[in-house]
Protein backbone atom coordinates (compact mmCIF):
# COMPACT_ATOMS: atom_id res chain seq x y z
CA UNK A 1 0.00 0.00 0.00
CA UNK A 2 1.01 3.47 -1.07
CA UNK A 3 2.54 5.07 2.24
CA UNK A 4 0.59 8.59 1.12
CA UNK A 5 -3.17 6.85 0.69
CA UNK A 6 -2.63 4.94 3.43
CA UNK A 7 -1.67 7.91 5.71
CA UNK A 8 -4.42 9.82 4.05
CA UNK A 9 -7.04 7.30 5.22
CA UNK A 10 -5.40 7.06 8.55
CA UNK A 11 -6.30 10.89 9.18
CA UNK A 12 -9.79 10.22 7.43
CA UNK A 13 -10.52 7.10 9.88
CA UNK A 14 -9.03 8.98 12.48
CA UNK A 15 -11.72 11.78 12.35
CA UNK A 16 -14.73 9.10 11.95
CA UNK A 17 -14.58 8.24 8.20
CA UNK A 18 -16.09 4.39 8.14
CA UNK A 19 -15.12 4.22 4.60
CA UNK A 20 -11.78 5.02 5.15
CA UNK A 21 -11.12 2.45 8.23
CA UNK A 22 -12.54 0.06 5.26
CA UNK A 23 -10.06 0.88 3.13
CA UNK A 24 -7.48 -0.04 5.80
CA UNK A 25 -9.30 -3.34 6.74
CA UNK A 26 -9.17 -4.33 3.10
CA UNK A 27 -5.30 -3.81 2.62
CA UNK A 28 -4.47 -5.71 5.71
CA UNK A 29 -6.93 -8.11 6.73
CA UNK A 30 -5.26 -10.98 4.87
CA UNK A 31 -2.19 -10.27 6.49
CA UNK A 32 -3.20 -10.75 10.03
CA UNK A 33 -5.74 -13.50 9.55
CA UNK A 34 -2.30 -15.08 7.96
CA UNK A 35 -0.33 -14.43 11.03
CA UNK A 36 -3.17 -15.69 13.28
CA UNK A 37 -4.03 -18.83 11.45
CA UNK A 38 -0.44 -19.49 11.31
CA UNK A 39 -0.50 -19.56 15.39
CA UNK A 40 -3.45 -21.34 15.56
CA UNK A 41 -4.36 -23.98 13.10
CA UNK A 42 -7.91 -23.11 13.28
CA UNK A 43 -10.14 -20.85 10.96
CA UNK A 44 -12.72 -20.13 13.01
CA UNK A 45 -10.47 -18.96 15.74
CA UNK A 46 -8.53 -16.98 13.18
CA UNK A 47 -11.35 -15.27 12.04
CA UNK A 48 -12.79 -14.28 15.44
CA UNK A 49 -9.26 -13.38 16.42
CA UNK A 50 -8.58 -11.31 13.07
CA UNK A 51 -12.48 -9.35 13.88
CA UNK A 52 -11.31 -8.61 17.64
CA UNK A 53 -8.08 -6.70 16.20
CA UNK A 54 -9.69 -4.83 13.94
CA UNK A 55 -12.52 -3.87 16.30
CA UNK A 56 -9.95 -3.21 18.63
CA UNK A 57 -7.98 -0.86 15.80
CA UNK A 58 -11.43 1.15 15.13
CA UNK A 59 -12.20 1.49 18.50
CA UNK A 60 -7.55 2.92 19.69
CA UNK A 61 -7.68 4.76 16.29
CA UNK A 62 -7.82 8.27 17.72
CA UNK A 63 -4.77 7.24 20.05
CA UNK A 64 -2.65 5.81 17.50
CA UNK A 65 0.62 7.63 16.38
CA UNK A 66 2.55 6.94 13.23
CA UNK A 67 6.55 6.17 14.19
CA UNK A 68 7.02 5.26 10.82
CA UNK A 69 6.29 1.83 10.17
CA UNK A 70 3.14 0.95 8.38
CA UNK A 71 -0.33 0.37 10.33
CA UNK A 72 0.29 -3.35 9.55
CA UNK A 73 2.80 -3.18 12.05
CA UNK A 74 0.42 -2.05 14.51
CA UNK A 75 -2.19 -3.99 13.76
CA UNK A 76 0.44 -7.22 14.42
CA UNK A 77 1.34 -5.91 17.72
CA UNK A 78 -2.64 -6.11 18.75
CA UNK A 79 -2.93 -9.53 16.64
CA UNK A 80 -0.22 -10.76 18.95
CA UNK A 81 -1.68 -9.40 22.33
CA UNK A 82 -4.99 -10.95 21.41
CA UNK A 83 -3.25 -14.22 20.70
CA UNK A 84 -1.98 -14.10 24.02
CA UNK A 85 -5.42 -13.08 25.41
CA UNK A 86 -6.81 -16.04 23.81
CA UNK A 87 -4.10 -18.85 25.34
CA UNK A 88 -4.89 -17.29 28.54
CA UNK A 89 -8.49 -17.78 28.30
CA UNK A 90 -8.43 -21.32 27.19
CA UNK A 91 -6.13 -22.08 30.78
CA UNK A 92 -8.39 -20.70 32.56
CA UNK A 93 -11.28 -22.77 30.90
CA UNK A 94 -8.66 -25.60 31.91
CA UNK A 95 -7.53 -26.27 28.75
CA UNK A 96 -4.07 -25.60 29.40
CA UNK A 97 -2.84 -26.93 32.82
CA UNK A 98 -0.10 -23.96 33.65
CA UNK A 99 0.32 -21.17 30.84
CA UNK A 100 3.42 -20.42 32.04
CA UNK A 101 4.97 -24.19 31.36
CA UNK A 102 3.09 -24.55 28.37
CA UNK A 103 4.53 -22.24 26.24
CA UNK A 104 2.80 -20.35 23.57
CA UNK A 105 3.24 -22.39 20.08
CA UNK A 106 5.41 -19.68 18.29
CA UNK A 107 9.18 -17.82 18.45
CA UNK A 108 9.31 -15.31 21.37
CA UNK A 109 10.41 -12.82 18.13
CA UNK A 110 7.73 -14.01 15.49
CA UNK A 111 6.56 -10.42 15.58
CA UNK A 112 9.34 -8.90 14.82
CA UNK A 113 9.95 -11.67 12.14
CA UNK A 114 7.09 -10.75 10.54
CA UNK A 115 8.00 -7.14 10.47
CA UNK A 116 11.37 -7.82 9.25
CA UNK A 117 9.97 -9.95 6.24
CA UNK A 118 8.02 -6.53 5.65
CA UNK A 119 11.22 -4.97 5.63
CA UNK A 120 12.49 -7.48 3.19
CA UNK A 121 9.76 -6.69 0.82
CA UNK A 122 9.72 -2.89 1.02
CA UNK A 123 13.55 -2.58 0.35
CA UNK A 124 13.22 -5.24 -2.77
CA UNK A 125 10.29 -3.51 -4.09
CA UNK A 126 12.02 -0.29 -3.77
CA UNK A 127 15.29 -1.22 -4.97
CA UNK A 128 13.04 -2.64 -8.16
CA UNK A 129 12.20 0.95 -8.75
CA UNK A 130 15.50 2.44 -8.81
CA UNK A 131 17.51 2.71 -12.60
CA UNK A 132 19.37 -0.42 -13.49
CA UNK A 133 22.71 2.09 -12.47
CA UNK A 134 21.07 2.77 -9.30
CA UNK A 135 20.59 -0.41 -8.38
CA UNK A 136 24.03 -1.45 -9.38
CA UNK A 137 25.88 1.28 -6.87
CA UNK A 138 23.54 0.29 -4.13
CA UNK A 139 24.62 -3.37 -4.31
CA UNK A 140 28.38 -2.87 -4.84
CA UNK A 141 28.29 -0.31 -2.02
CA UNK A 142 25.78 -1.52 0.87
CA UNK A 143 25.47 -5.07 -0.03
CA UNK A 144 28.91 -6.39 -1.47
CA UNK A 145 30.89 -3.53 0.61
CA UNK A 146 32.98 -2.13 -1.77
CA UNK A 147 34.98 0.81 -1.85
CA UNK A 148 34.52 3.70 -4.32
CA UNK A 149 37.08 3.04 -6.24
CA UNK A 150 36.32 -0.17 -6.72
CA UNK A 151 32.64 0.60 -7.49
CA UNK A 152 34.10 3.33 -9.97
CA UNK A 153 35.96 0.73 -11.63
CA UNK A 154 33.48 -2.25 -11.76
CA UNK A 155 31.07 0.45 -13.35
CA UNK A 156 33.37 1.80 -15.47
CA UNK A 157 33.03 5.39 -14.30
CA UNK A 158 35.02 7.61 -12.28
CA UNK A 159 34.75 8.02 -8.21
CA UNK A 160 33.01 11.54 -8.14
CA UNK A 161 30.54 9.92 -10.62
CA UNK A 162 30.01 7.22 -8.10
CA UNK A 163 29.14 9.40 -5.19
CA UNK A 164 26.83 11.94 -7.01
CA UNK A 165 25.06 8.35 -8.28
CA UNK A 166 25.09 6.65 -5.01
CA UNK A 167 23.82 10.22 -3.80
CA UNK A 168 20.82 10.03 -6.10
CA UNK A 169 20.03 6.11 -5.49
CA UNK A 170 20.22 6.88 -1.67
CA UNK A 171 17.52 9.70 -1.71
CA UNK A 172 15.32 7.71 -4.68
CA UNK A 173 15.59 4.94 -2.42
CA UNK A 174 14.58 6.76 0.78
CA UNK A 175 11.70 8.07 -1.52
CA UNK A 176 10.28 4.37 -2.73
CA UNK A 177 10.52 3.13 1.09
CA UNK A 178 8.59 6.21 1.97
CA UNK A 179 5.91 5.48 -0.71
CA UNK A 180 5.42 2.31 1.01
CA UNK A 181 4.66 3.45 4.14
CA UNK A 182 8.45 3.24 5.48
CA UNK A 183 10.87 5.69 7.65
CA UNK A 184 13.94 5.28 6.02
CA UNK A 185 15.62 5.21 9.44
CA UNK A 186 13.03 2.96 10.67
CA UNK A 187 13.76 0.09 7.98
CA UNK A 188 17.65 0.86 8.62
CA UNK A 189 17.26 0.65 12.09
CA UNK A 190 15.17 -3.32 11.81
CA UNK A 191 17.75 -4.21 9.12
CA UNK A 192 20.02 -3.63 10.91
CA UNK A 193 18.45 -5.46 13.67
CA UNK A 194 18.33 -8.53 11.49
CA UNK A 195 22.01 -8.91 11.11
CA UNK A 196 23.05 -8.86 14.95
Amino acid sequence: MERAAEQAWLRQAQNGDADAFGQLYQANVQAIYAYLYSRLRDALSAEDLTADVFARAYRSLPSYRDQGQPFLAWLYRIAHARLVDHYRRQAVRGHQADLDAQPLPQDEDYDAALLQEQARQALRRALQALTPDQQTVIQQRFIAGRSLEQTAQAMNKNVNAIKQLQHRAVRALGEQLQRQGWDAQALADLLRGMNT
